[in-house]
């Protein structure tokens, strides 16, 4: 019995030096971070442990209600985003390249970017990185039984992912996200 004592006394002395020195390491190199983070990460560790899908982690997912079609969804995403100040700027429509490439009928996939140019410039000017999440993409997606959804990248990765935005920077960001997210719930029931 003793010795069952003496070995669970080293186990726990050691677990609590493990996280004393995580606690001195780490503590500093997150000071700066987000006051969000911790949320953002941990729900993105709580999905990806659900699915095992990354992609779908980071990912927000709106189902398009039954009845609307593709055509009624994309009017519908350029009038919200003229609506809400935000620029349609491109539209890519994959399940054509596919076609094209393969000679086959592919289910729809089109990809719609949307930007806001003054926002944009501000996260230029704070990080080139920040040019991966420009211009911000809705995904129409047709899933293999037929339904149509809209996706887009979580922004909160980049809003709340790391050291703390500027406060200007970070009002931005957040109104945009805001947008696009609102942007996605009206287009999925055909608003304008």
């Amino acid at each position: 019995m003793t010795l069952i004592r003496n070995l669970l006394a080293v186990i726990g002395g050691l677990a609590v030096a493990v996280l004393l020195i995580a606690a001195l390491w780490l503590g500093p190199r997150l000071a700066d971070f987000d006051p969000e983070f911790v949320p953002v990460y941990s729900g993105f560790v709580a999905k990806l442990l659900d699915t095992g899908d990354p992609g779908g982690a980071m990912m927000w997912a709106v189902p398009v209600e039954e009845g609307l079609g593709t055509d009624e969804v994309i009017d519908s995403l350029k009038s919200l985003a003229t609506t809400n100040n935000l620029l349609f700027v491109g539209e890519s429509p994959f399940y054509q390249q596919v076609e094209a490439v393969t000679g086959e009928d592919y289910r729809y996939v089109n990809f719609l970017s949307f930007c806001d140019a003054q926002v944009g410039k501000m996260m230029l000017e704070y990080r080139n990185h920040y040019s991966g999440f420009m211009p911000c993409r809705i995904a129409l997606v047709e899933d293999r039984d037929g339904r149509l959804w809209l996706y887009s990248m979580n922004l909160d990765f980049m809003i709340h992912g790391g050291r703390e935005l500027p406060a200007d920077l970070k009002q931005a960001a957040i109104e945009v996200r805001d947008t696009l997210r609102s942007i996605m719930q009206g287009a999925a029931v055909g608003e304008f």
